[in-house]
This record gives structure tokens, sequence and C-alpha cells, in this order.
């Protein structure tokens, strides 16, 4: 090699908004729908924004017939001034620099959910053409940006503006996303009636351009609690009234923080949501600040007024069993993980939201007795069911095995049920796809096991590499019957065992590699009936409110063809599981009475050819291996 070949001249330094459009997943997380709708939250979140600081009261967001969209508000209108340093309008400056904006002026947003600055430019960025509109100093302000943030002018004032307020409409750049996102309405509807509960006071509007006749819907809601209702969704009925914080505030040593909290216990199925300034985050230390809080304060009470026995204590388990909670703060300051903001990683935030939580917990059950004495009751109802079903996992022959609960691998979201003929274990891929997974799924008697990547290939596997892969001991382990000589049907855990992956070419080799799995060390399995695999989607149908879930494009032609609205159907193509939210992924895979399962079984006149096609697929020649799945995995060896 030349000693010249890596000189200066190969190192690139990217301006402007160019980093953006080379990297798009360090910014928006991807090129896929999920990034497409991160772009337009950001614009979004920033009119939200207007709002937390009390300068704007309506919000309109409207998906164009083009496979554009825009964000209106009536808020104090971007600045059009020139800015100080950088010579050009503010506003320009706000649209084309990465981290230029006002969240890093507490005197301007004391709470935003902006945090790097690169919100508003990054989605220009990724735009074909983004065309801004600000009304403000009683003049209309317009201006133009092509090809990622490119000025086609200067900003220039167009007439007179008897309003204030910003307008952003972009038309994403198709050369940089997946050639079949498109925005969805239902998604977009959601983000919106959720930001409604956590802006309390504020009018958001949907408008959406696509069908036929464009549709309007309003969002606004009174009061924080009233998320709750939108949380609880298969949580069955609420067994006790709402527990809901003022909207606490505390000053802590990072500063002053907002923190509103709302609790309720249900049935079943407990689900607990955090968001710092509006934004949603699966993750974060507001959300364990929460969780401790109600262990602690439940065990408190408990112990204060004798309603527990010697040295027993509520675990966190017990406590959260069917509890439905939800946690938003607000603060100066917000630190995420990354861009995409869902996991808020602020030290001091933890301690902040636990008192929080105590003290509204605390209030409600010194003037609420009964209710207090309820909950308590419901959690130690929890505990002597799960201690029982502790005591019949060591006595039941069917989980009396090597495999004990202590030992089973810890990302497996094991279910309530104790009876293997009604359990299910899911083995899906990806932990995406793996949290909506144990999100959306039925918790009495569905369990999810998460796999990271594709599984070694055991066919021809060296037997030390195998029981040295971690993935396969998890499943082994999960499964709780041994392999081989040691196999026992009786250590079943779960007697249907269900694969799911992603509709492409690579979810049907990892199913693949599972099946070979299954085929080489538990065939009984197989034969006996107790492997399925899941046949997720690939496409939506969408006409109003009504969709329908397609499996592949044939079902799609079919289900198109001959309909004389046709034309009036949106269709949504899912590139993977973990696209899906909770709610979809259970009614298009999980839910009994919608799902599509297909059982795994050996041809009884030919068990040999199975040999034989495992063999091709999972043999040491990996050109004929990549054919064959490629042509030939919709034909695999199943019973619909």
């Amino acid at each position: 090699m030349s000693e010249t070949a890596y000189s200066g001249a190969s190192v690139r330094v990217l301006k402007g908004l160019e980093p953006v459009r080379k990297r798009p997943g360090m910014y928006v997380g991807g090129t896929d729908t999920g990034a497409l709708h991160h772009c337009l939250w950001e614009l979004v979140d920033n009119a939200v924004d207007e709002s937390m600081a009390g300068h704007c009261t309506d919000i309109k967001v409207t998906i164009h017939n083009d496979g554009s969209a825009s964000v209106t508000d009536n808020g104090r209108g971007i600045p059009v001034d020139i800015h100080p340093t950088e010579g050009v309008a503010t506003a320009t400056v706000v649209l084309t620099t990465l981290h230029a904006g006002g969240k890093f002026d507490s005197d301007s947003y004391k709470v935003s959910g902006g945090l790097h600055g690169v919100g508003a430019a990054a989605t220009n960025a990724l735009s074909a053409r983004m065309d801004l509109t600000v009304w403000r100093e009683g003049q209309v302000w317009q201006q133009t940006f092509r090809d990622g943030g490119q000025p086609e002018a200067e900003l220039a004032a167009t007439g007179a503006a008897s309003r204030t307020g910003t307008a952003v409409r972009f038309w994403p750049d198709m050369t940089i996303f997946d050639e079949d996102v498109a925005f969805d309405v239902d998604t977009v509807a959601s983000r919106l009636r959720f930001t409604s509960y956590l802006a309390p006071g504020l009018s958001l509007t949907l408008v959406d351009e696509t069908q036929d006749s464009p549709t309007e819907i309003r969002f606004q809601a009174e009061r924080f609690g009233e998320l709750l209702d939108e949380l609880s969704g298969r949580c069955g009925d609420a067994i006790t009234p709402l527990i809901e914080s003022d909207a606490a505030e505390e000053v802590d040593k990072e500063g002053e923080v907002e923190v509103s909290i709302a609790l309720r216990w249900h049935e079943r199925n407990g689900r607990i949501s955090g968001f710092a300034n509006i934004i949603p985050n699966s993750e974060g230390t507001h959300i364990t600040g929460l969780k401790l809080a109600v262990t602690k304060a439940l065990n408190d009470y408990a112990n204060a007024n004798g309603m527990l026995r010697g040295n027993q204590k509520l675990t966190a388990e017990d406590t959260h069993s069917g509890l439905v909670a939800a946690c938003a703060v607000r603060l100066g300051d917000p630190r995420f993980a990354n861009q995409t903001k869902d996991k808020l990683t602020n030290n001091g935030i933890q301690g902040v939201v636990s008192r929080a939580t105590r003290a509204a917990i605390e209030r409600v059950f010194e003037e609420n007795p009964p209710l207090a004495k309820e909950v308590i009751e419901r959690a130690k109802l929890a505990q002597k069911a799960r201690e029982a079903a502790a005591k019949a996992s060591e006595l039941i022959v069917s989980r009396k095995s090597a495999i004990s609960r202590t030992a089973l691998p810890g990302k497996l979201a094991d279910c309530q049920e104790q009876d293997p003929a009604r359990s299910e274990l899911f083995i899906v891929e990806g932990d995406s796809a793996g949290g909506s997974a144990k999100q959306g799924r039925e918790r009495e008697y569905q369990a999810i096991l998460p796999l990271k990547g594709k599984i070694l290939n055991t066919y021809r596997a060296d037997p030390r590499r195998i029981l040295q892969s971690e993935e396969v001991k998890n499943v082994v382990l999960a499964l709780g019957c041994g392999t081989k000589s040691e196999f026992d049907i009786q250590g079943l855990r779960y007697h249907k065992v269900i694969i799911l992956a992603d509709a492409d070419v690579d979810g049907a080799h990892i199913a693949t590699l599972l099946l070979t799995l299954f085929h080489v060390y538990l065939p009984d399995l197989i034969k006996r009936g107790h492997i399925y695999v899941a046949i997720p989607p690939l496409y939506k149908a969408r006409k109003g409110k009504t969709s329908h879930y397609l499996k592949d494009e044939a079902e799609l032609r079919s289900f198109l063809d001959g309909r004389e609205d046709a034309d009036k159907w949106s269709v949504q193509r899912f590139k993977g599981l973990g696209e899906m939210n909770p709610d979809q992924l259970w009614e298009a895979a999980m839910d009994p009475e919608s799902r599509i399962l297909a059982q795994v079984t050996y041809d009884p006149d030919n068990p040999s050819e199975d040999d034989q096609v495992f063999s091709m697929l999972m043999g040491d020649k990996v050109p004929p291996r990549r054919e064959f799945i490629q042509a030939n995995a919709h034909h695999a060896n199943v019973d619909l």
C-alpha cells in the first residue's frame, strides 16, 4: 500500500448541516418511519415549548397529501432580527445551524424539551424543501430552504400581520429516508393526545389531508391525571381511585424542578410511563424515583399502622402489581442518553420525584384511610400470590427441574400462570421489539424472551461453542426441559413456544436459526407440536378509523383488488417489529383473537427430508443457503 494513501486529504470536514445528512442516525435515530416522525416531533416540541413558556395556546399539525407535514403555532414567532454574531436573520440561524436555539438561554425558556439545539435544523437538513412563515412585529416573514437546508433567498417581509406565531412545513428528502416511509396519522394523533395531558389547557389540532375528505381532531386536557385513562388500555377495571399530586414544585441542587404524579391500581397489567418536558421516555431517573417511592411509601404506611406481620416486607413486584402510573418532570436543563431522548439521565431527579411521589401518597392515605387499606391489602394479596407461585414451582412436577426460577435468564419477562399448558413463551427478535412485546403482552399467560441479534448456528457448531453461547443458554434455561440426553418433557415451562421475528429475509433467517436449535437439540418439542412461528404483518392498510393488518404483498393486493375505494386506503409498510408500538404488536402478532400462528411439524411420511432441508440451510456452503432463504422463506414447512 502506498504511504501516501492516507493523508490530510483523506480527512473530511463536515460543515453546516452536512453531518446530519451524512449520519442521520446520530440525530434522528435512523432513516425509517420512526426517524421521519422524529423530524416532526422536533417541530411539535418547539411549539409546545412556547406554550410551556406561557406564550402559545394553539398548535395545529397538518399531514398533507403530498407527503409533507406542517406545524403552526400562535406563539411569539421565531425572532427575525439580524443575529449579532452570525450576520443573518435569527430565524435563518435557528433553521440552518446546529446547536443554535433559544433553549440555551434560560431567560427565554425556563423549561424546554430541546437539548442540543439541533431539532429544527436537523429536520431542515433532512428535507428536500422547508417553508418557514413567521408572524412577528406586525409583519409576515417568509423563507424557503431546499436540498437539505440551503436558503433560496434571505428571510423577507411579505405583508402585514395582525397575529404572532410560527409555521414550518417540510418535505422529507426521500434520497435519505427509506423509500417506503410515510407519516402515520394514528402515530401522530397518539403523540398529540399524550402531549395534551402533559400541557393541560393547550389546544392541539391534527388535520389529515391524505384522505378525499380532510379530517380534523382536537386534543385538549384539563389536568394531568386524565393521562391514566389513556394508559389503562388492557389493565382491567380500576380498583382504587386516582392518586394525584398537585403540580409539586421542589428546589433541588440542580435548580427548580416541577413534578406531576398520577397513580391508580387496576385489576392487572400495570404500566408506568415517564415524561421529561413533554418528551416521552421509556427509562430514566424520574421513573426509577417513582418506582422506589411507591414501594417505600406503602411499606412505611403499612408498618406504621400495623398492617404487616413480623418481618414481612412488600417488594416492588407486590406494590407495582396492577399499578398504572405516570410521572412528568419539567426542568431547565434536561439531560438525555441521546438525541432521541428516550432516557432521562439527570442524577438529582430521582430524589425529587421520590419525594413528590411519597408526599402525594402520604397525603391521600392520611385523608382517606380506607383507600390506604385497600392499596395495602392489594399489595399483600399480590405478595401472597407470588409466594404461592414460588412454592408451587418447587412442588409441581412440570416446574420441578434443574432449571429453577432463580436460574432463569435475566432478560426473560415471565408470565404469572403456573400451568405450562396455559403458558406461552414468545422468543422475540431484538431488544426493541422485546420491549414493545413486554408492554403489549397479556402478562397473565404470555412470557417474553428477547434475543440480541442472530443466535449461533447449532447445526454445525462445536458443542463447546454452543454451551458458551449466551443466547442459546437463555433459550434452554427459559424452556426448562433440558436438551438431548437430559431432555425431560415434564420440565417444559411453556406448551406454546412462539418465534416472533421480522417479516423479512433477516427475520426468516433468525427464525430458521431458532428452528435449527430445536431440530438438533430439542426435536421432541417439534414432534409434540409445541413450536410455533408467528406471522407478523408486513403491511397496514388504513382508511379513516378502520385499519387492517396484511401479512405480505400478495395479501395486500388481494385486499385492494376489486375494491371500489382502493385509492382511499393508505398503506404503511412495517420495517420491523420494533417499529410497532405495544398495542399494534399485541393486535397484529400476540392477541389470540387476531394473530396468525404457524405450527411447526415434521413430515410424517418422510422425516429424513426435514433434516436435508436443515442441512441445506445451515450447512457449510453459504451461497446455497442464502439463495434458498431468499427464494423459499415463504414456503417454510409449517401447518397454518
